[in-house]
């Protein structure tokens, strides 16, 4: 396992990290699971208030495996609210559940939108009772985690306030890359948030991928891309079980540049989406934005390159689901909300037809709504 410096909280974190949120239905497999992860030399163990009995749960494993303190760092989030009591009463609790004195990295859990990055700077607010609790000891370092657009987490990352940014960056996904950038001239800590499940549903990759990225898994060139760029620090990995860690951790030395193999590959995929989607495929420049009825276009966008470029259905049909389903974790109407107004036809630098491909996708991956893991 190699280990890296997170931003200015100068804490000397695993590359992957343990994140909880889908462990938290057993208690004696949650302590399977993180006694698997501390052998195999995880040392940041991540979870959150809203992540059911998780917290309860990793405070029980860490008194029943009788950790030091000191060789464990452990971050929760807590959600944004308008009253600084609350935010007293949940960090009180969180520590409580933890059975610990201190938290070494305590997350805002979810700047998605204006108003959330608002709460924070106005006077008396949650952000300033965990600044108090800060000099109190009861926090070592505050960050924030983040499903907003672009603007907003550099608008956020640049206040000034934050150690770390829990981040969604991956191979599929690099619009964020900016937010990296930023956060290495201004020394955060970059977490990435969920490669392999946001990042393409990678533990179950389509046939074409996995041909294509043969004889590396999608997944392994995914952990790979993101390990390279040294402006990381850490990658979660989401299990639920013990064994769920070993496929992940096979590439926790390998945190070299990209092999000339691993280039071809990702070339390679490019090379297929080009001749795929031909002169459908979206560039995500963002520039169709705003839409008068809220429509997500660049993701319903991406998510159709990747359903038809690289047969990735099960991806997209997931994240498409979530549409209208989840709120500010992830915005924006279907695609059957198109009502050819127009506005965006102009603004595309590819002249893609819009209102048909958002029809198209509609068709493609609409389906029953998933509830969300913690719900």
């Amino acid at each position: 396992m190699k280990y890296r410096r997170f931003g200015k909280t100068n804490l000397n974190l695993s590359v992957f990290s343990l994140g909880l949120m889908r462990c938290c239905d057993e208690e004696s497999q949650f302590l399977n699971t993180v006694k698997k992860a501390l052998d195999l030399g995880i040392n940041h163990l991540e979870t959150a208030k809203n992540y059911g009995k998780s917290e309860k749960y990793l405070g029980l494993a860490l008194k029943k495996l009788n950790i030091p303190r000191e060789q464990v760092f452990i971050t929760t989030k807590l959600t944004p609210v308008n009253d600084g009591k609350i935010m007293e009463k949940w960090l009180d609790e969180s520590l409580t559940n933890l059975k610990v004195d201190y938290i070494d990295c305590l997350a805002i859990h979810g700047i998605n939108t204006p108003q959330h990055l608002e709460l924070l700077i106005k006077e008396n607010s949650c952000l300033t009772v965990l600044q108090k609790a800060q000099k109190q000891g009861k926090i070592r370092h505050i960050g924030f985690s983040t499903h907003g657009n672009l603007d907003l987490i550099l608008k956020t990352v640049s206040t000034g306030f934050f150690d770390f940014v829990n981040l969604h960056y991956y191979y599929f996904f690099q619009r964020n890359y900016p937010v990296i950038e930023l956060a290495k001239k201004m020394d955060l800590g970059v977490f990435i948030i969920s490669p392999a499940d946001k990042g393409g549903r990678l533990y179950t990759p389509s046939a074409k991928l996995q041909e294509i990225c043969q004889p590396l898994s999608p997944l392994l060139l995914n952990y790979r891309f993101l390990l390279h760029d040294r402006a990381i620090t850490t990658l979660s990995v989401g299990a639920s079980n013990p064994d769920e860690l070993i496929f992940p951790l096979s590439v926790a030395d390998e945190d070299g540049e990209l092999t000339a193999l691993e280039l071809e590959k990702l070339h390679h995929i490019e090379d297929t989406l080009n001749h795929t989607l031909k002169l459908d495929r979206c560039s995500q420049c963002h520039q169709c934005l705003p839409c008068p009825e809220n429509i997500n276009i660049p993701e319903i966008l991406r998510l159709r390159n990747l359903g038809v470029g690289l047969e990735m259905e099960d991806y997209a049909n997931y994240r498409y689901q979530m549409l209208e389903n989840a709120g500010h974790w992830f915005w924006g109407q279907k695609g059957d909300k198109c009502t050819d107004c127009g506005e965006c036809l102009p603004k595309c630098p590819e002249n893609l037809n819009i209102p048909e491909l958002l029809r198209d996708s509609h068709t493609r991956f609409n389906g029953s709504a998933r509830r969300r893991l913690w719900e």
